[in-house]
């Protein structure tokens, strides 16, 4: 990273800043993070009006089904189990080393720990994900090619 900390101030590369804003606009992410050591850079978009909009014309067809809605919403955050190891960072995953290859594991995979798992591209630099320690592989919970948020979980492994 280009950014320089000097007597508590924090320099920043505005073509740091624009290759996040451009990772941001074509990922169709809606906030981007990087860190290196105690630095940090957060480019946001603000969509609050572009997304209360269809919410607002949405309630007053069926207010039942938004009701019913609200709690599938929650579901999956729940749903994460506590032993999924989850993406450091916002990019696109990849399941396997290149595009015709093997995937690097599979459902009921043994892996040991420091075994590679997946690869989170971020800013055209891969990012293996290493499994933290052994065992089996009992979820995958994203496709080859989708882009992830930071903390999303990405596998299970018991």
């Amino acid at each position: 990273m280009t950014t320089e900390k000097t007597n508590d101030t924090m320099q920043i590369d505005p073509a740091l800043v624009r290759q996040l804003a451009e990772l941001l606009d074509d990922s169709k992410l809606t906030e981007i993070e990087v860190q290196d050591g105690d630095r940090r850079i957060r480019v946001a978009r603000n969509v609050t009006i572009a997304a209360a909009a269809p919410v607002a014309m949405a309630a007053p067809v069926a207010a039942a089904p938004v009701a019913a809605a609200a709690p599938a919403a929650e579901a999956p955050a729940a749903a994460a189990p506590a032993n999924a190891i989850k993406s450091p960072m916002v990019g696109t995953v990849y399941l396997a080393p290149e595009p015709d290859a093997a995937s690097f594991v599979t459902i009921g995979s043994t892996v040991k720990a420091g075994d590679t798992l997946l690869i989170v591209e971020a800013m055209k630099v891969m990012n293996p994900i290493t499994a933290p320690s052994g065992g089996r592989v009992t979820a995958i919970l994203v496709e080859n090619g989708q882009p992830v948020e930071y903390d999303q979980p990405l596998v299970v492994v018991e």
